[in-house]
């Protein structure tokens, strides 16, 4: 019963570990803005030409 609470423990360790390493390994400096915000929103509906 010890070693299965000891598996899942460390399961849970490893799953914890690789979702932080996902959320916060990212560019030191964020994401690059985006142009397509600065644009009002009739701009964007439009097709190009």
């Amino acid at each position: 019963m010890t070693l299965l609470l000891l598996e899942a423990l460390g399961a849970l360790l490893l799953f914890v570990l690789i979702v932080w390493w996902t959320m916060f390994a990212g560019r030191k400096r964020g994401e690059p803005p985006s142009d397509n915000l600065s644009q009002p929103s009739s701009q964007q509906d439009d097709p190009p030409r």
